[in-house]
């Protein structure tokens, strides 16, 4: 039915009531991400919802950098989450912000609070503070500072922007009620004294906002309509209201939380991938077996098929986790009738067949993809000597093997039908060699007299072989035991994460550039790495294999 009612998730029921009933007369929305770290899956889920949501409403989406904290903040992880964001395909346009932007007009806000008798420069420990709020259960307790006059705040406050006093000396709180069941409203910190040098102010400023008071500002001063962000802020809620209204913004923005998004089985912790890069563990941020959004783009994810996978986890109120098997169907789905299905031995037996002409090679025409026939044929060579899979051959196979053994007749993948005739060993028994002989009337896979064969297998032609190196990973992590070690927090790391095996390859593999993807007919979706590929030495790895437990729901 084409007029069907599309179904809307909570969020677009949300913007579609505020502009229905002129809260808004437009939507802007926006990522605001801390640069202390690289992007993960997760992100990528709030990424596309809030260019998503800007998309569908005709509105604007902004990019803006939350870098309040220059104890944690560097360049490297500004320039990492732009490239990041512009490859799933979120574009800011002319958009792009910086939280150290606003620092001026954040302090305007602050001296105006403590104007308004809404703030106050106390004096106590950053531990005194956490015993006077009280509990979930018992009050807080008020700072013996908590009525100095305007006079002095105003003093005190500018004395702390002068740099006259040390880190920690002194600090803005936000004058709430010390007795308010959520401990976020029990007068927060606002401003504290940081004598460090930031990324993008310098050494301008001795002191910075804190984050539950500089990031409602944000979004206010840009004119941000939606404010999307994760279920853990829904307590915090109050506090970013209680800030735009105080700052009296005509329209202030509406904080709306969703469920994060939580990968199965996966490190997604700044602090852990932190330690693996400086373990030596993983080679940086952007290691294959992480899921960085770097990571996923250098191991061969293509933004559709994160799209499709945000698609499917859909947008909640509920949090829940979501197996990686689903990640993996995503980028099968995308990739499978979009490239090439070429042929590579990563596991190589030699082939001699011991009738076909020595030093003869002929072109053969194969299809590259046999579902997809737009993508064209290709040109393959073939001769006496072939490498095949080590599985595709045994000498006492069980039933229902299909493929090579002695007195057997298999198909060689869009070449001949050949019959096993013998194997060499090596003095301790190892299969080192197959003999066949061939059939040249069954050029193209099938016999003119109607004869079938069970078995197909790939192979690549011997002399004209290009040699890669492939990389074949599993989870970074043990997943019987869980990622996280319960006596100490550590990680349970997986010491086969990651296999790395020479392979024979299609002599027209060995001109893949960076990122560019194939099939490897039976061994699974690769792409040739852009860290360690050279011109005419490429490095693939393993995007994920072919088979898969996930089903997608019916």
């Amino acid at each position: 039915m084409e007029n069907a009612p599309v179904s809307k998730n909570f969020i677009e029921n949300i913007i579609d009531k505020d502009l229905a009933e002129g809260v808004y007369d437009h939507v802007c929305t926006r990522f605001p991400p801390e640069p202390n770290g690289y992007l993960h899956i997760g992100h990528a889920k709030s990424i596309l919802l809030n260019y998503g949501l800007a998309k569908e409403y005709g509105g604007t989406f902004n990019m803006r950098f939350d870098d309040t904290n220059p104890t944690k903040e560097k360049v490297e992880f500004v320039e990492s989450i732009k490239e990041d964001i512009k490859w799933l395909g979120a574009d800011w346009e002319d958009r792009l912000f910086f939280a150290s932007d606003y620092f001026e007009k954040m302090y305007e806000v602050a001296v105006r609070l403590i104007k308004k008798g809404k703030a106050y420069v106390d004096d106590l420990t950053a531990e005194q503070i956490r015993e006077y709020r009280g509990t979930l259960t018992e009050p807080g307790k008020e700072s013996p500072c908590r009525n100095r006059s305007i006079e002095e705040n105003l003093q005190l406050f500018q004395d702390m922007k002068d740099g006259k006093f040390a880190d920690g000396e002194k600090v803005l709180r936000a004058k709430i009620d010390m007795a308010s069941p959520n401990m976020n409203m029990r007068d927060p910190v606002i401003y504290r004294v940081a004598h460090m040098s930031h990324h993008n102010t310098g050494d301008k400023w001795c002191i910075y906002p804190m984050y539950d008071f500089a990031h409602p500002l944000e979004d206010a001063f840009e004119g941000v309509t939606h404010s999307i962000c994760t279920l853990e802020f829904e307590d915090h809620r109050p506090l970013y209201n209680w800030v735009v209204e105080e700052a009296e913004f005509p329209h202030p923005p509406k904080q709306i939380e969703f469920a994060k998004l939580y990968l199965t089985n996966v490190v997604t912790g700044k602090r852990y991938i932190k330690k693996l890069v400086e373990d030596g563990i993983v080679d940086g941020w952007d290691d294959p077996r992480l899921v960085s959004i770097a990571a996923l783009r250098r191991r061969g994810f293509t933004p559709e098929s994160i799209q499709m996978f945000v698609d499917l986890v859909g947008v909640s109120k509920s949090n829940s986790s979501v197996d990686y098997a689903m990640l993996e169907y995503c980028i099968r789905e995308d990739l499978k009738l979009k490239r090439p299905r070429l042929m590579a031995v990563l596991d190589p037996l030699k082939l001699v067949i011991d009738n076909y002409p020595e030093g003869q090679t002929e072109m053969l025409t194969a299809p590259n993809n046999m579902e997809n026939e737009a993508l064209g044929e290709r040109e393959i060579p073939f001769g006496r000597e072939l490498w095949i899979e080590r599985e595709d051959f045994m000498v006492d196979p069980p039933k229902k093997y299909k493929r090579m053994f002695p007195g057997t007749e298999v198909r060689l993948m869009n070449a001949y039908f050949v019959t096993c005739t013998g194997y060499d060993t090596d003095e301790d028994g190892n299969v080192t060699c197959v003999h066949c002989t061939y059939d040249p009337e069954t050029k193209g896979g099938s016999a003119p007299d109607g004869r079938k064969v069970k078995g197909t297998i790939h192979w690549v032609e011997a002399s004209h072989a290009g040699k890669v190196v492939t990389r074949l990973y599993e989870n970074i992590v043990d997943e019987e035991k869980g990622v996280y070690n319960k006596e100490d927090g550590s990680l349970n790391l997986n010491p086969n994460s990651l296999t790395t095996v020479e392979a024979y390859v299609e002599p027209c593999l060995m001109e893949a550039k960076a990122y560019e993807s194939f099939q490897f007919v039976r061994n699974g979706f690769f792409c040739a790495d852009y860290k360690d590929s050279k011109e005419g030495a490429p490095v693939f790895n393993r995007i994920v294999s072919l088979k898969s437990s996930f089903k997608l729901p019916k």
